[in-house]
């Protein structure tokens, strides 16, 4: 339990300096903006491309990579097709909000929880690799397409993707891992030093968004979207990853790491996609918070149950 405390107190930390940050104008009124596409196109791609560049692919390919892309696109089209055929909502919106209900904290937060609580950092490293390469390309090509304002070509739905500069680092990042290239520690090290700002930026740049805001106000968030999707991912996933999992045949501590992982909240990824798009950025904002705080009792709930 008290790994899943500090994991929530280093993110609610620099999530409160941001909105000191905010409330003292610090980086004036812009701030929020230049550092969320500071993240998106340049601190983010740089963090996945020497992730994946040193990521060892036998620890990656793994049954939880199984479990976790699954649930994720079972969860997140579940929320999509809810969004379109029954609130109505364009495209773009029910993408974030697609994202917002599935796509998992596994970084910031999943990382310490997964080296505190289950004693492994690698049980993430699955997640990470199948958000990175593909929920996170396949989702921001729907959004490249659809925010496009005309209609999308075959040229487009090809080229697309490879515009982007988060599929492209992941890209070039996995194609290192598996040549088994290693690159000069001199070219290396710019990339990690700046891939070292992209979880900061994404939770000051989060920080920074509540300041003047409050969350899940009347009139000025989408409140169904956002209690649709944070009960999906909170209720929904973590119950469809124990339920694959022991369908798979996995016990003990392999199935108590998948139910935690899918348990993890939104990550502030999504506000930062969202944006970037400018579609969605309230909820996104607001389920990421939700979710946030809902995450703690329900891990630690699994914790006393599988633990």
């Amino acid at each position: 339990m008290s790994g899943v405390l500090e994991g929530f107190t280093v993110i609610f930390v620099v999530i409160a300096l941001g909105y000191i940050l905010a409330h003292f104008k610090v980086l004036g009124m812009h701030g929020q903006f230049v550092l969320s596409r500071l993240v998106f196109f340049v601190a983010t791609p740089a963090l996945l491309f020497v992730t994946l560049a040193q990521s060892d692919l036998a620890v990656i390919l793994s049954p939880i990579l199984v479990v976790a892309g699954v649930t994720a696109l079972a969860v997140g089209t579940i929320y999509f097709l809810i969004a379109k055929l029954v609130l109505k909502r364009d495209i773009p919106e029910a993408t974030i909000g697609g994202l917002a209900s599935s796509y998992v904290n596994a970084a910031n937060l999943g990382i310490p929880i997964a080296v505190f609580v289950l004693g492994d950092a690698n049980f993430v490293a699955p997640l990470l690799l199948f958000q990175i390469m593909v929920y996170s390309p396949l989702a921001l090509t729907v959004l490249d397409l659809s925010t496009m304002g005309k209609k999308a070509s075959i040229r487009n739905i090809v080229v697309t993707p490879f515009r982007n500069p988060i599929v492209l680092a992941g890209a070039a990042g996995l194609l290192l891992s598996i040549t088994g290239i290693e690159l000069p520690e001199a070219i290396m090290q710019p990339f990690d030093l700046v891939g070292g700002a992209a979880v900061p930026g994404a939770l000051l740049a989060f920080g920074l968004s509540l300041y003047g805001a409050r969350v899940l106000q009347k009139g000025a968030s989408p409140r169904r979207d956002v209690a649709l999707a944070s009960a999906l991912k909170m209720v929904l996933q973590p119950a469809l990853g124990y339920l694959m999992a022991l369908a798979m045949g996995l016990e003990g501590h392999e199935l108590f790491a998948i139910t935690v992982i899918s348990a993890l909240p939104t990550a502030q990824n999504v506000f930062v996609y969202a944006s970037r798009y400018n579609r969605g950025v309230v909820m996104a904002r607001d389920t990421a918070f939700v979710t946030t705080l809902i995450s703690i009792p329900v891990i630690a709930l699994v914790t006393a149950l599988l633990a």
